[in-house]
């Protein structure tokens, strides 16, 4: 690496590389069986409250931020020069 070229690792420091990430079975990494899923129970449904209720329960300065965060304010209009453009 004196030069600065990147070295490829041979064939079996890969193979050992990838047996230790759990890689295909052909290269040595064990088989694992996934765990069985159990059954979900059904959830009840239970009604969802209204937005403005949802929204009254925010602090007035998260409110405000949450507006400032993710909805566009337009401050001021400038003209673009074509050279800022792309075409």
């Amino acid at each position: 690496m004196e030069n600065g070229a990147n070295v490829w690792p041979d064939e079996a420091a890969e193979t050992v590389f990838l047996a230790g990430l759990g890689g295909p079975p052909e290269l040595g990494a064990p088989v694992v069986e996934a765990p069985a899923v159990a059954e979900q129970e059904e959830e009840k449904e239970v009604p969802l409250p209204a937005l403005d209720d949802l929204v009254q329960r925010l602090t007035p300065e998260t409110r405000e931020l949450l507006s400032e965060l993710f909805r566009a304010k337009f401050v001021t209009v400038r003209r673009v020069p074509k050279q800022a453009l792309k075409e």
